[in-house]
């Protein structure tokens, strides 16, 4: 299905597809469907990475929590079963945390890492992992150093381990 063809009413993704988007989104399927204008002005400019989205799989609880200021999409974060590091055994990953420039320092990320340690918790996780080359900024929000890890493209990361009580 082309995005386009939805845009213009024509057809609409399958019901899975609409699950995964409204989750990753923070919407309703409702929302998706019903809000024309949202289905046409979601994005400022055509994005090909689009139709990458609608096939992307959020599998069991896996999801993604963004921030939104002023209308806007300025901070996100995803809980995943997999990362960027052959360590199946090592989950949940709290994962691609980013905050927007212009709302850096506002403790965004931290708010988004606290929503996502909660959401594992309720799931049955007692601790979640970050992997980073950063030291110093995940310590600040209660994870400790757990050991080097060696990512997918053979660089060296740092994996932070935090304790859900």
């Amino acid at each position: 299905m082309a995005v386009a063809k939805w845009e213009s009413g024509q057809v609409y993704p399958e019901i899975a597809n609409l699950i995964q988007i409204s989750n990753l989104f923070n919407v309703t399927v409702d929302y998706l469907v019903r809000d024309q204008e949202c289905m046409i002005n979601c994005t400022d400019e055509p994005n090909e990475n689009i139709e990458q989205l609608i096939e992307f799989r959020l599998t069991d609880w896996e999801t993604a929590f963004v921030a939104i200021a002023d209308g806007q999409i300025v901070g996100m974060t995803s809980i995943m079963k997999t990362d960027y590091y052959p360590l199946p055994e090592i989950y949940p990953w709290i994962s691609s945390v980013f905050v927007a420039e212009d709302y850096r320092g506002h403790r965004i990320s931290e708010k988004l890492i606290d929503f996502a340690n909660t959401y594992a918790k309720e799931n049955g996780f007692d601790r979640t992992y970050i992997p980073s080359e950063r030291i110093g900024l995940y310590e600040k929000y209660g994870y400790r150093y757990l050991k080097d890890i060696v990512n997918y493209g053979n660089g060296t990361d740092r994996l932070y381990v935090k304790d859900l009580v």
